[in-house]
């Protein structure tokens, strides 16, 4: 009898967990936070200042470069004629500035990177909110981001949550 009762308590749950999973069909929806960066009006602005920025920044290596060009050729020239201590004095120099170059542009493209990360840290956070509300609203269990290069199979039944982050965010 207790073996009966058993069998029939096991049943009775796995029914009724079976229902509830089945009432609560967990829903798997995706966005992709590239194409939703994109669409933000903010985002083309973020990069006319990120490549004037650049540009500010290739112009000033040029001229370290071009000044690095001359006494490179000036010493090529005349070496010959120099004093010992000159001529490893004008490679000292040559050495120096061919440093300053590397850390200029080390520090150049920090900079960039910097101001890249504060420009679009703002429209990152709207969608990562946006996300959430739609998320709630729409009873989603996961949201996932093809962006994200871990994702490497999302079933044809996912549902694109892109367009209603978008409404929410009010861009098209």
């Amino acid at each position: 009898m207790t073996k009966k009762v058993l069998l029939s308590a096991s049943a009775l749950i796995f029914v009724l967990t079976a229902t509830a999973i089945a009432q609560n069909a967990y829903v798997v929806a995706y966005v992709n936070t590239i194409e939703l960066i994109n669409s933000f009006p903010e985002k083309s602005k973020a990069t006319e200042k990120l490549i004037t920025l650049s540009n500010s920044y290739k112009e000033e290596l040029q001229l370290m470069q071009n000044e690095y060009n001359k006494k490179y050729s000036d010493f090529i020239t005349y070496q010959s004629s120099m004093a010992e201590n000159i001529k490893l004095r004008r490679m000292q120099e040559l050495t120096d500035l061919e440093n300053k170059i590397h850390e200029f542009m080390k520090l150049a493209q920090k900079d960039i990177e910097e101001q890249e990360k504060i420009l679009l840290e703002p429209i990152k956070e709207k969608i990562k909110e946006a996300v959430r509300i739609v998320g709630i609203e729409q009873n989603f269990m996961v949201i996932y981001d093809l962006a994200d290069p871990a994702i490497i199979f999302v079933t044809p039944n996912a549902i694109d949550a892109n367009p209603l982050v978008k409404t929410k965010l009010g861009i098209r």
